[in-house]
């Protein structure tokens, strides 16, 4: 997974997931369309599209568990969120759904100004801000594989399939 994008900065800290996907929308069980009501109820967050990295401020993704909020920054077209921290429910349920999220340094975040152009490179794991520095960023072992091979926690298994019918059969 790499992504070369130009980036799109929401810089309020605190963003909890009832900003991020107002409540009212997840009844849908779908992930297909609900990008089009990220940021709904804050229209002084003009997110537009293309960008496939968003830049957040600190703790973003705060607030209820639902995953429809990741599945509203997908589908939407982010790719990756860079942040100075995550809400922890927030940050697993991005992994699950293959949302690359970033957590880096003040130093760093605050380079990050809108329209930005910025390369991820999941397979190294590095962020490279053009015409400034690349930094590393941490991400588990498994997060990682699974994000690089498109892969659920059922399909890592699954890809386990043989060895674990060889293992049964003995």
């Amino acid at each position: 997974m790499k992504i070369s994008s130009k980036v799109v900065v929401v810089p309020q800290v605190n963003i909890d997931t009832d900003q991020i996907i107002p409540a009212r929308f997840l009844k849908v069980t779908d992930k297909v369309g609900i990008g089009s009501h990220l940021f709904e109820d804050r229209p002084d967050f003009q997110v537009p599209k293309g960008s496939q990295i968003l830049v957040a401020g600190d703790n973003f993704g705060c607030g209820s568990s639902r995953e429809h909020a990741v599945w509203a920054l997908v589908d939407f077209g982010f790719r990756a969120v860079v942040s100075t921290s995550f809400a922890d429910i927030f940050r697993q349920n991005s992994l699950k759904n293959g949302l690359l999220p970033i957590v880096v340094d003040a130093k760093t975040h605050a380079l990050l100004k809108p329209g930005t152009p910025l390369t991820v490179d999941l397979a190294t794991q590095t962020l490279s801000i053009e015409g400034g520095p690349t930094v590393s960023f941490p991400i588990d072992s498994f997060s990682k594989t699974c994000i690089l091979e498109g892969l659920d926690e059922i399909g890592y298994i699954l890809k386990h399939d043989a060895a674990i019918a060889a293992f049964e059969g003995k």
